[in-house]
């Protein structure tokens, strides 16, 4: 197992963060923490130009701040859920990802501003991807947005919402999601995998900041099992949307993505799962990982099949 070179320097910068900035770490400062990786972020996407798509703007989504990345004309949806362990993250962060998957999708990115736990633990994140999506079919045509084809994207913990928001639609009987993509995806939050073992400590994302993580989202433990909040432990992964997994080669959550793929796979769901070798866990990002550009390939890829299908 050999690490992409991208991937050796980012966990070089990782080992010299301050504990400050490490959830689970004595000392961890979530306020500041939050503002660091926004500012941080928000700088690395002003170092180069920006990639360029028609419009840039936020939207109210009954209350749920969005920020929206529109090609030209009218076009279908993706929602894309950010990660940061349910505690950290926001649509300026990922806007990089979401202004490239724009372009080469041809599909408008919506980047929900969803409520972050500990303050807002489960189920606020859940209830409020459900609110824009809600909003985009009732609120859509005023927007231009062919939201007669919906689909979810997500890495990390956004990829467990994402997953989690699909088996809620299909339990309500909401036929409405054309696809889901899961980069990098926690989904099960009380198991135990080799990935978590092999991969525990020195690969950027280590157990004490999982678990803190963990309990800031599902504080009470007798939750942590439910369908909506482990995936994975679903009882039944039937009758799901066609779905792109992709795993990092050395993440803790790797082998948890694999089985989840696995499963769906099993219960008669399309599915397209690749592991990225030499890829740790932030590999997402595009503003540091060449690889990123790949995983935007793969889903606008997917998302165009959406399209040719539905006009076959």
């Amino acid at each position: 197992m050999v690490l992409d070179p991208e991937a050796r320097a980012a966990l070089a910068e990782i080992a010299r963060v301050d504990d400050a900035f490490v959830p689970g770490r004595p000392g961890f400062d979530l306020l500041r923490t939050r503002r660091e990786y926004r500012a941080q972020s928000v700088a690395r996407s002003r170092a180069g130009r920006p990639v360029p798509v028609a419009c840039v703007t936020d939207v109210d989504a009954d209350g749920v701040r969005c920020r929206m990345f529109a090609p030209e004309g009218r076009a279908p949806v993706v929602l894309y859920v950010h990660g940061g362990g349910w505690t950290l993250g926001s649509p300026e962060e990922c806007e990089p990802f979401c202004r490239r998957l724009t372009l080469r999708s041809g599909w408008t990115t919506i980047a929900p501003d969803y409520r972050l736990a500990p303050e807002h633990p489960y189920p606020a994140a859940l209830e409020d991807i459900e609110c824009v999506l809600a909003w985009l079919r009732e609120r859509g045509d005023a927007l231009d947005l062919d939201t007669s084809r919906l689909a979810l994207a997500g890495d990390s913990a956004g990829a467990n919402l994402v997953a989690a928001t699909a088996l809620r639609a299909r339990d309500r009987g909401d036929p409405g999601i054309a696809h889901q993509a899961l980069l990098c995806p926690a989904l099960d939050l009380v198991g135990d995998f080799p990935s978590r073992r092999l991969f525990a400590h020195g690969f950027g994302l280590e157990p004490e900041s999982m678990s803190w993580s963990v309990s800031a989202y599902a504080p009470d433990p007798s939750v942590r099992e439910r369908a909506d909040v482990s995936p994975l432990r679903a009882t039944s992964l039937a009758e799901l949307p066609p779905t792109l997994i992709a795993t990092a080669e050395h993440d803790p959550l790797r082998d948890e993505g694999e089985a989840y793929a696995a499963r769906l796979a099993d219960a008669g769901n399309v599915v397209t799962a690749t592991r990225h070798l030499g890829a740790i866990h932030f590999f997402t990002d595009p503003t540091r990982f060449a690889a990123a550009d790949t995983l935007v390939d793969q889903i606008a890829c997917a998302l165009r099949r959406v399209v040719a299908t539905s006009l076959a």
